[in-house]
């Protein structure tokens, strides 16, 4: 066990309660539960429409497919990133293009690189909120719109954060969330699609349950007697259980996000003074999730890194990489591409503990680590 965990659940008693509840209302598939997180979150997000899915990885797929990628089609998305961003784009038999970040300062998508790959080819741009901060989209979106081409946000890292007023997730097309285990919201495995476009929210809430005009609780209320299958679906729903968790943590989210802003305004003042650590996004003004705390090593390299996360490893304190770079896995590597910042960050990252628990003597027992292994 490490003296200092990288993730910390923030479940407490009304988590529990909310599950024996549900389990007590002898519904626990996609129901009203779920319907009561997908107009919880729709409202927090000033949103249109919200839709409950098995995960962020299957938003992803149904942001493609309702968006008419296919097989032919490029997509711009970046390479730093989990695979899953990448992979719904193969998904649907299209080709993803990898875009270059902007810097080790802001470890976005870069919006100038994204016009240098547009083709005849190109059908949509993935843009991913790393860490919960706002890639630069009033650009993005004009060149989408230049271009006429569709912005799916993977928003997965930033419930709640924000970009000029407008919440991640909902300046796109479509916006994409996840509740995995370790996330803001975390509801053990989950997601949610987000839009303001009435037909692609039709067409997810068709695409979720197997193409079928009705769903079990519509039926068991004797609200319809029968269904049709009218569009080639997927099972992708979520449950009650976990909508209940995602209900629960929705009411103490502002709360912990508020905490987490304070961890990390203790982090800038810890590593402030070591001119050998880049803090990505140390300008940011905007209201954030800060699901992670990355920092890249300047004049490093992998084995440096690498050793640097032993000794802190060694000191009780977890970290981890955010990300390896998907464009050098295996499934990848056919895709030739240059991506210099990408290359150097994936390399030179490495995420500190971020939850709201930390305390401020946490944190600086992290830096002194930190400088005791650089310095």
């Amino acid at each position: 066990m490490y003296k200092i965990p990288l993730f910390d659940l923030n479940f407490g008693e009304e988590e529990i309660q909310a599950v024996v509840n549900t389990i007590r209302s002898s519904w626990i598939s996609t129901g009203p539960k779920c319907e009561e997180f997908e107009n919880l979150f729709s409202t927090m997000l000033n949103v249109k429409y919200a839709i409950t899915l098995t995960n962020c990885t299957c938003a992803l797929h149904l942001a493609c497919v309702v968006l008419g990628i296919k097989e032919g089609d490029e997509v711009i998305c970046p390479s730093l990133t989990f695979a899953a961003s990448v992979n719904c784009i193969r998904y649907v038999n299209a080709t993803p293009i990898f875009c270059d970040i902007k810097s080790c300062e802001h470890i976005n998508i870069d919006a100038e690189e994204i016009e240098k790959l547009i083709t005849p080819k190109t059908k949509a741009i993935i843009v991913v909120h790393m860490a919960g901060f706002p890639a630069e989209m009033d650009r993005i979106m004009e060149i989408a719109k230049k271009h006429n081409l569709s912005v799916i946000e993977d928003a997965c890292h930033g419930p709640l954060s924000e970009y000029r007023g407008q919440k991640l997730g909902t300046i796109g097309d479509v916006g994409c969330f996840s509740f995995f285990s370790n996330k803001n919201i975390s509801t053990g495995e989950g997601g949610m699609l987000v839009t303001n476009n009435e037909e692609i929210a039709k067409r997810v809430r068709l695409l979720r349950s197997h193409g079928m005009t009705t769903m079990s609780y519509q039926r068991a209320k004797g609200h319809a007697t029968a269904y049709d299958v009218v569009d080639l679906g997927y099972n992708y729903r979520m449950d009650d259980l976990r909508a209940a968790l995602g209900i629960s943590q929705l009411h103490h989210l502002r709360e912990d996000l508020e905490k987490r802003a304070r961890v990390r305004a203790w982090y800038l003042d810890a590593l402030s003074n070591m001119d050998k650590i880049i803090v990505p996004f140390n300008t940011n003004n905007e209201f954030v999730s800060n699901y992670i705390m990355p920092i890249v090593l300047k004049d490093s390299t992998i084995d440096n890194r690498d050793s640097v996360r032993d000794a802190l490893h060694a000191k009780g304190i977890q970290t981890s990489v955010h990300y390896p770079a998907v464009h050098r896995f295996s499934i990848y590597r056919k895709h030739e591409t240059s991506l210099p910042h990408t290359d150097y960050v994936t390399d030179n990252e490495i995420t500190l503990p971020m939850y709201g628990k930390l305390t401020e003597s946490d944190v600086q027992y992290i830096a002194k680590s930190i400088r005791s292994t650089c310095y």
